[in-house]
């Protein structure tokens, strides 16, 4: 018994030991990274893929290694729609803050991804913050998605658009 106790934690520590230098490999390989993610669409499953592929970015560089900025405009406010709010606002098709989708949301934002939202957006299609919106505080919001795009760019930010 005492022989197979040894055994397991041999291997634990082992697993340890490679997920640390997997960690520090990684590190190495990336380094520090900003990145903007541009979302303008509003199709639930890209918008769930958007965010997994936020997560595996994170996964694979560190959440301390990165500076991530997700940018809304358009239709891609649906991600933080709150879907009771979608029968008053006529210019939204889909709503996709449902649980499950402010679950991910939550969590990238405990990692420190930051969601930023267009005033534009917001003021065309007559967006209520408070109760249109999940979890937005008006310093989320910037004067224009492409242009904050744009802008994040000029300062180094990698583009990407799941």
């Amino acid at each position: 018994m005492k022989q197979k106790s040894l055994q397991v934690l041999s291997i634990l520590l082992l697993a340890l030991t490679m997920l640390s230098v997997g960690n520090s490999i990684a590190n190495e390989r990336y380094g520090k990274q900003k990145v903007v993610y541009h979302i303008n669409y509003d199709n639930p499953k890209k918008q769930a893929g958007a965010l997994r592929n936020i997560q595996n970015h994170i996964n694979a560089v560190g959440a301390e290694n990165l500076d991530i900025k997700v940018v809304l405009h358009g239709n891609g406010l649906a991600l933080l729609l709150d879907p009771e709010s979608l029968g008053k606002l006529k210019k939204f098709k889909h709503a996709n803050a449902n649980e499950k989708m402010t679950a991910k949301i939550d969590s990238l934002k405990d990692q420190g991804v930051d969601f930023n939202v267009c005033a534009n957006t917001v003021r065309g299609r007559k967006v209520d913050l408070e109760s249109d919106l999940y979890n937005v505080e008006k310093s989320d919001i910037v004067p224009s998605g492409v242009a904050e795009v744009a802008r994040l760019q000029l300062m180094g930010y990698a583009y990407i658009k799941p």
